[in-house]
């Protein structure tokens, strides 16, 4: 092999050094990058409306009126609404799994046409064969979740049946983390209370994500080394 060839493969090596650390610089960016506030969940704001001409020396005026016999509930678009987080779940599993089988041949035979065959004093046509295989599995599975508060919504859209697509989200900061809600769903007008509230349980296709940024969060999670021995990918 030439010199010119050694060098090409040594720069060769050295620029797949420089690319693959950018790579893993990028890949501990991206696992250590924080949520930010999500655009899909931000308030809908209600639809503009153009207003009147006031009518000079009339009692009653456009676009000023209160009216006195209508729910105040949330039904327009950008109106809020304030649901009530009661969610709870349990959930357990158990299996157990067992097997045995037992297989066992024996064949005896004295003599083939009228001589035992053998060698060295061995009869060939005895034969005698067993095994055993077994097999016990067991596993089990447990897992609740709790999550309770409110978080006040905006209503994104009326559907054509009168329901209401929900969603937003709350940003909380503390100390040195900041903490986040976000819920999107779809409420029915009757299942909302006379003080605006409806439960979280009575949301239909509900999306609702609970997570936090910031020092204690990290300290709570595992580093990138440790999540690919515990990945997949590893064979052991």
């Amino acid at each position: 092999m030439t010199e010119w060839i050694r060098k090409l493969l040594r720069m060769l090596w050295k620029a797949w050094r420089v690319v693959a650390t950018a790579l893993a610089l990028a890949a501990i960016h991206a696992c250590a990058s924080t949520p930010h506030p999500d655009a899909n969940f931000a308030a809908t704001l209600p639809e503009e409306i153009p207003v009147a001409d006031a009518g000079n020396g009339g009692i009653f005026q456009n676009g000023h009126d209160v009216p006195l016999f209508e729910n105040s509930v949330a039904h327009r678009i950008g109106d809020v609404l304030t649901i009530t987080l009661d969610e709870k779940t349990d959930a357990s599993k158990t299996a157990v799994t067992t097997t045995k089988k037992d297989t066992a041949v024996d064949t005896s035979a004295t003599s083939l046409l009228g001589a035992a065959p053998t060698i060295r004093g061995r009869n060939l046509l005895n034969t005698s064969l067993s095994g055993t295989t077994s097999f016990d599995g067991e596993g089990g599975s447990k897992q609740s979740n709790q999550l309770t508060g409110g978080i006040s919504v905006t209503v994104s859209k009326r559907l054509a049946n009168g329901n209401l697509l929900v969603r937003g989200q709350k940003w909380i900061t503390i100390n040195q983390g900041r903490e986040f809600v976000r819920i999107q769903g779809i409420v029915r007008p009757v299942d909302i209370g006379p003080d605006n509230t409806v439960s979280s349980m009575r949301v239909a296709d509900a999306t609702i994500a609970y997570g936090a940024q910031g020092a204690l969060n990290d300290a709570n999670s595992k580093g990138w080394l440790a999540r690919f021995f515990d990945s997949k990918w590893m064979p052991f």
